[in-house]
């Protein structure tokens, strides 16, 4: 199928683009890299009557250390998350998930704000997201707002953002002390997407127990989420294969799981465990 007739235009600001989106009165929809957007549009899962094109606004394309806060503008592609010096050196858990986003191709046009704007279930960056505790910083008709991940993923494909809001920057905390990240997932072969991805963050102490782990999880559920149980069992712990087994048999707790022609709700949940405790082994081995 072909997406129906639309009006495009392209914003040379932020600012601009929310003038937009509050004349098209909902009718509108934001364009950035398009590998989300475009292939509903095909398929007629979205009818806008009018794209914005952000995609040509600079401002909103980089990767900086701020003082303690990683800032990533929500136009830096997949490819430019993945290679960042600043993200390797302290939320490596990110660049993984950015590097393992469909292919060349897309990476190179695909951009972190679209993809959490969009909350696709299956999607990579959320777990991580979730695990780092990050912040959404967004624009609209009211000014700006600093929405925290966890009250950021609603349900599927469906975020905290207001109508005629824009995602303008993911805000990460630098870790202190000695600690590492990691994301790993089972992918769906023809798509990429996650059937299970898990991110997790470790912080060890002096000796050498865990005084910090979070741990996020996507592609199982309508949206990602902490697994909230399995970080109790295992923080202030010292880290034995047995503990980890253990902990992570917790990860999918209270979860109801998708279930589809590539995964069932039980394999879904049950790679949930296996994945959790896979990304915490490699954080912990980081740190």
């Amino acid at each position: 199928m072909i997406a129906q007739n639309f009006e495009y235009t392209v914003a040379t600001s932020l600012a601009e683009a929310v003038n937009l989106l509050q004349k098209h009165g909902g009718r509108a929809k934001i364009l950035a890299g398009g590998h989300s957007l475009i292939p509903m549009m095909k398929l007629r899962l979205a009818t806008p009557e009018a794209l914005i094109d952000i995609g040509r606004i600079p401002e909103l394309s980089y990767v900086r250390q701020d003082g303690d806060m990683v800032c990533i503008g929500a136009l830096a592609t997949h490819h430019v998350v993945e290679t960042s010096g600043v993200v390797m050196r302290h939320c490596q858990a990110l660049a993984d998930g950015a590097g393992l986003i469909g292919d060349i191709q897309v990476r190179n046009k695909g951009t972190i704000g679209g993809s959490i704007a969009h909350a696709d279930p299956a999607a990579d960056y959320p777990a991580s997201i979730l695990a780092f505790d990050a912040t959404i910083v967004t624009l609209g008709p009211k000014g700006e707002r600093l929405i925290p991940a966890s009250k950021f993923f609603v349900d599927m494909l469906t975020t905290a953002l207001e109508a005629n809001e824009i995602v303008r920057e993911i805000q990460i905390p630098v870790q202190s002390g000695k600690t590492g990240s990691a994301y790993l997932k089972m992918a769906q072969k023809a798509s990429g997407f996650a059937i299970c991805g898990a991110a997790a963050v470790v912080e060890l102490d002096g000796s050498g127990a865990m005084a910090k782990v979070a741990i996020g999880i996507t592609g199982v559920g309508n949206r990602a989420f902490r697994a909230t149980e399995a970080e109790k069992a295992l923080k202030g712990q010292k880290p034995t294969t047995d503990l980890l087994k253990r902990a992570c048999e917790k990860a999918s707790s209270g979860v109801i799981a998708l279930e589809d022609i590539h995964a069932s709700a039980d394999y879904r949940l049950d790679l949930a465990r296996i994945f959790a405790r896979r990304a915490v082994e490699a954080a912990i081995e980081r740190a």
